[in-house]
């Protein structure tokens, strides 16, 4: 049953991405989506978890396939399937700096590759990661860039046909923006992808795009040590 719920998760959001701009004009960023729950965390105050992973399905189905482990670890999941981070940026502030975190954490780009939202271009990705990196900073939270998952192509979009190349060259700038400005990088990629084709391992995937729940806990694993507060 976790596993149907999550299947539907994800075929909702790749058909939601796929709207045309006319049907998501009154809600794009889908602000609404959390607008809730942030008020409800906005008023614990001090008691208010400290630490948000911030992206898209992947981020949004790993909350909901893994609640312990956000429950345990004081992690807030801010997450929407099908988003590119033109999305991210526009709703980072209010999904994610007014929350006042200690971290972000930070997982984005898969849908850009994918072109879901706007035709792919690394430098644009780039500086959408940056400018997110920029507003944190100048708020004194601290970011975990991650990398992009692998992935050989994307069945909702299979006129990308370059996926892996396109994610290692995305991964490579990602990792050299956590070095230039002194970030923690968590490279998933390499726990995760097939060295063969640069696939998705099938043990650690349910669909080539999403972890499932033994992917998730190699991320878990490689994500926890990054949590202690600096």
């Amino acid at each position: 049953m976790k596993i149907l719920r999550y299947i539907i998760w994800i075929v909702l959001g790749m058909a939601a991405s796929a709207l045309p701009a006319s049907a998501q004009k009154n809600d794009w960023a889908q602000f609404s989506r959390y607008a809730e729950d942030n008020a409800r965390i906005k008023a614990m105050g001090d008691e208010r978890p400290r630490i948000v992973l911030f992206g898209n399905s992947i981020t949004d189905s790993w909350a909901t396939m893994r609640p312990g482990f956000f429950k345990e670890n004081g992690l807030i999941g801010r997450g929407i399937s099908g988003q590119s981070t033109y999305q991210f940026l526009s709703r980072f502030r209010e999904d994610a700096v007014a929350l006042q975190p200690s971290v972000i954490v930070l997982n984005g780009g898969t849908n850009d590759i994918a072109e879901n939202t706007h035709p792919y271009d690394e430098e644009k990705t780039i500086g959408n990661i940056r400018s997110m990196v920029e507003i944190a900073q100048a708020n004194g939270i601290r970011v975990i860039l991650t990398s992009v998952l692998p992935a050989a192509g994307f069945k909702w979009n299979r006129s990308v046909t370059d996926a892996p190349d396109r994610i290692i060259s995305l991964n490579r700038a990602i990792k050299a923006m956590a070095e230039e400005k002194g970030l923690d990088y968590i490279d998933y990629y390499s726990l995760l992808v097939d060295q063969v084709d640069k696939s998705f391992k099938k043990e650690l995937t349910l669909d080539g795009v999403h972890p499932n729940e033994k992917g998730y806990a190699v991320m878990e694993e490689a994500l926890i040590p990054h949590l202690i507060l600096k």
